[in-house]
């Protein structure tokens, strides 16, 4: 499968993922940052954005998917930054292939199964009538009925566009990534480790790194360090951007 992509910069590889329903927008900001030291390649994964849609949707699936996005772009390794469903991707990634990772960065997510916690998100946007609006602001009034909050259905609305006839439609590939949920809720089941540097940085009120959670996060990445961002979230990367960054580039470059 050939993955949309983008790339800033030059100088050594960084790869971004994105996290679940996201796509590469969600990181442009941050990336041209980054390509002051990198080339930075953010990517759409299987089922978002403008990559291609398949109903196979698992973390091995989606390492491979890595694997060979690196090949066809001569990339012999990389760094690899990946937030939420992209952090496990990452972390997956660089359990099967270790000598394909420089460094490794995670952003708010573990190695862990994960309780359901989006079902309220999937129950809205398979609400929305798309063939019934014409306009965002109509599709917002759908979703806020379930969705409150501002910020996350201006997340999800991001996922919009118009297909060839000029209708709305949504980029991700809602149906397929609803049937596989589970497996982006799981834990990985192998006895692999990463044994090379890792980084995890979790929001300070986010519940997706919790005390419990560290040793299992030290038994697949023993030379892993943890930072935390005061006052942010789970999106800590766009709640506190310049912090982010300078965790991340502090971390690149020592």
């Amino acid at each position: 499968m050939k993955l949309n992509f983008k790339t800033f910069g030059e100088g050594e590889p960084l790869i971004i993922l994105h996290g679940l329903l996201g796509s590469l927008d969600n990181w442009q900001t941050l990336a041209k940052q980054f390509a002051a030291h990198y080339t930075v390649f953010v990517v759409d994964q299987r089922n978002h954005g403008k990559s291609p849609h398949a109903p196979n949707f698992d973390y091995d699936i989606l390492a491979d998917d890595l694997f060979d996005f690196m090949d066809e772009n001569y990339i012999s390794s990389a760094h690899i930054l990946g937030h939420s469903m992209g952090g496990k991707t990452a972390m997956y990634f660089a359990m099967k292939y270790p000598e394909k990772v420089e460094k490794l960065i995670v952003a708010d997510i573990a190695p862990v199964k994960y309780e359901e916690g989006h079902k309220v998100i999937f129950d809205a946007l398979f609400s929305v009538d798309l063939k019934a609006v014409d306009n965002r602001k109509e599709i917002d009034e759908q979703l806020k009925k379930q969705i409150p909050q501002f910020g996350v259905r201006q997340f999800l609305m991001k996922g919009l566009t118009r297909n060839d006839d000029r209708a709305l439609a949504w980029k991700f590939n809602l149906i397929d990534i609803w049937n596989n949920y589970d497996n982006i809720l799981e834990t990985f089941e192998t006895e692999d480790v990463f044994e090379g540097e890792t980084l995890f940085i979790k929001g300070e009120q986010s519940a997706y790194i919790i005390d419990k959670y560290i040793p299992v996060i030290k038994k697949y990445f023993p030379a892993s360090i943890l930072k935390t961002i005061k006052g942010v979230g789970h999106w800590l990367h766009a709640e506190k951007p310049k912090e982010f960054y300078e965790i991340v580039i502090n971390f690149l470059k020592k």
